[in-house]
């Protein structure tokens, strides 16, 4: 199933304060231009003409700011202007980032009417302290409020959640990890905290106040938290921030985990998790080791320049080590052979042993 999405970002309109982390022009790429109704009309028939195929589903999505916050005439033209798209069966429907706050009777009927299908709240951690620090202006329990709320009246929810900010640590982010899951939103998006020119955190970490998680760091963190989200069923639907022009662009980023293939690095770690544990299940040294996975998984089993493969077979002193595509399997799941036997583990999994399996040799 093919899904577009369609973005408006309305920069910082509807937020009552900055926090500290946010320079909202790097991250979404865009000039602070208002959105116009030739503007937002011409953007979506851009998208939609470029298509290469025919998408199944299509959402206009407004990112960027805190949409409930604007004034209610700014929320209301906006969403005229895609219903219009709604009403001509062009678009099926219309998603929305909010602060956790401002949430009422009239701003959720106004949604409702508009066809709003699906809004992302930006929590970013559910330890109180580090929402002061990061001056969010908003606690815990108004994300839990928020989320109980769109839930009731039947919208699909989504949290944003950061990790590295100010104040926080492991157990901090571990505990908001848990906080999340247990509201059991339909979507997460998760990416480390970036020091962007221009934010109160530049200022932080020039003045020696604020230390960055490193790239490894945030990459063990972030293996944490996509097993939680898997085990409950949980959906991440972006993890590290989208590259754009302007992030590239020198001294745009000051300091910390930033990668234009985050989730890349992530899952590259997993598959390297995976193999070791495979590996440690039987006595492999001086020994020719088959992996068979999908196709898709290859790549990031692999490692950027094979790194993975290297790092396997010196570590466990293997003969040789090949990688096959094992046809028709689900992703996600790595197979080993050695000799006459067969492992297999899935993300997440600890590994089983399995036999007679002739597709593993195609």
């Amino acid at each position: 199933m093919t899904h577009m999405i369609v973005p408006f970002f309305i920069m910082y309109q509807g937020c009552p304060n900055r926090c500290t982390f946010c320079n909202v022009h790097q991250i979404a790429g865009y000039d602070n231009e208002s959105v116009t109704e030739k503007s937002f009309r011409e953007k979506v028939h851009r998208y939609l003409s470029q298509a290469k195929r025919k998408p199944d589903r299509v959402q206009i999505a407004f990112y960027g700011g805190n949409f409930i916050g604007m004034e209610k005439e700014r929320q209301a033209e906006l969403l005229k202007y895609a219903q219009t798209f709604i009403q001509h069966g062009q678009v099926h429907d219309i998603r929305i980032s909010i602060r956790p706050d401002k949430i009422d009777r009239d701003r959720l009927e106004l949604l409702k009417c508009f066809g709003v299908t699906t809004v992302e709240i930006g929590a970013q951690s559910f330890v109180d302290e580090v929402l002061i620090l990061a001056r969010r202006g908003h606690s815990s329990s108004d994300i839990i409020n928020t989320v109980n709320t769109l839930r009731e009246w039947g919208f699909k929810t989504g949290i944003h959640i950061m990790l590295g900010l100010p104040g926080d640590n492991r157990s901090g982010f571990e505990y908001t990890i848990r906080e999340t899951i247990a509201l059991k939103p339909d979507m997460v998006r998760i990416h480390p905290t970036i020091v962007f020119q221009g934010t109160g955190l530049a200022k932080l970490f020039i003045q020696g106040a604020y230390t960055p998680l490193s790239i490894s760091e945030a990459v063990d963190m972030c293996k944490y938290a996509l097993a939680g989200f898997a085990d409950a069923g949980i959906p991440v639907i972006r993890l590290g921030l989208q590259t754009n022009r302007e992030m590239e662009t020198e001294g745009s980023i000051i300091a910390g985990p930033y990668h234009p293939a985050f989730r890349s690095l992530v899952e590259e770690s997993l598959f390297l998790d995976m193999a070791s544990s495979l590996l440690t299940e039987e006595e492999v040294r001086g020994k020719e080791i088959i992996f068979s996975l999908p196709l898709k998984d290859v790549s990031s089993f692999r490692g950027q320049r094979n790194r993975n493969l290297q790092l396997l077979k010196n570590t466990y002193r293997l003969a040789g080590l090949t990688v096959k595509v094992a046809h028709g399997r689900e992703d996600g799941a790595v197979f080993m052979t050695v000799e006459d036997r067969t492992w297999k583990i899935h993300k997440f999994r600890k590994p089983e042993r399995i036999y007679g399996n002739t597709l593993l040799h195609p």
